[in-house]
């Protein structure tokens, strides 16, 4: 299912330059309290016409900007107004943009437990909860790339269109909204899923919804009036629903089976562990060996 355009934007007038200036430093306040970022990290964007994107400036920290923080964009990443620079990971919300009209803002930032599926190289694509089947959906990993160069658009884009929320490798999380409130409620959603499936993890069993109850919950979210494009077991590959083999992403430009950071199904009992639960597994096991031997 394709984005659509999304309601209208409007040339940015004053009162609504610092209205919305004030949005991201509350987003940002909100990503500080969390914990969510550290030192100057993250970034947040709000598009508000076609030819105007408020962004945050380079090297701010986000529990404390003022509007001399957020700066004035065209769609090329151009300054057209502010104190400071833009951030050079404007890059990826940019090109997040141009491929999707639907998307009003984007946050990105450094969840710690969902960075740590990041770094492991583990999406969060196990349908477990129905709050994030409903809401959210699937969270793939982009492949690594240079922070703040080109390379991380060109990992970012076979995820772009099909999903609302994706972990970059060893880096972060990125979400995208309809505004940047949705944008960080996604990412508060993204880093609780993370902890819970870690929770799971640790106690040694996760449950999956089955492709039937998952259907249910589709369903669910239509009659609620969500319409747009939400990632699924229907559609990520996971429960083998579309036809593929379970854990196979079509991407553009990889073969079947070729996606780094495919779902794959873990945990249930009476199945095998894949190598995303060894590999988790190990790295628990380490941690409180070393925490042991320390004590």
């Amino acid at each position: 299912m394709g984005a659509g355009p999304g309601p209208p934007l409007v040339h940015l007038t004053g009162e609504m330059e610092y209205q919305k200036k004030r949005d991201i430093i509350e987003i940002g306040r909100r990503l500080h309290r969390k914990g969510f970022v550290a030192s100057n990290d993250g970034n947040i964007s709000i598009r508000v016409s076609d030819h105007e994107i408020l962004a945050t400036a380079t090297g701010v920290s986000k529990g404390y900007l003022t509007t001399d923080d957020v700066v004035v964009v065209d769609p090329l990443g151009r300054k057209l107004s502010g104190s400071g620079e833009p951030s050079s990971e404007l890059k990826m919300h940019l090109v997040i943009y141009e491929k999707r009209p639907d998307v009003k803002a984007v946050v990105h930032a450094h969840p710690p437990v969902a960075t740590g599926f990041a770094v492991a190289g583990i999406p969060l694509a196990q349908c477990i909860l129905p709050e994030v089947v409903v809401s959210l959906g699937a969270v793939p990993v982009a492949e690594y790339a240079t922070p703040s160069t080109f390379e991380v658009c060109d990992t970012i884009l076979p995820h772009i269109q099909n999903a609302e929320a994706f972990l970059l490798a060893n880096h972060g999380a990125v979400t995208m909204g309809e505004d940047v409130f949705q944008a960080y409620y996604r990412m508060e959603t993204v880093e609780h899923f993370a902890k819970i499936l870690l929770t799971a993890k640790l106690l040694g069993r996760v449950n999956v919804l089955t492709p039937a109850q998952v259907e249910k919950l589709v369903e669910l979210r239509k009659k609620s009036g969500v319409t747009r494009r939400l990632p699924s077991c229907q559609t990520c590959g996971y429960c083998g629903s579309t036809g593929q083999p379970p854990g196979v992403i079509r991407t553009a430009g990889r073969p079947a089976g070729d996606t780094p950071g495919a779902a794959k199904p873990t945990g249930v009992a009476g199945q095998n562990p894949t190598p995303d639960d060894r590999r988790l597994s190990d790295i628990i096991t380490a941690v409180i060996k070393d925490m042991t031997q320390e004590g």
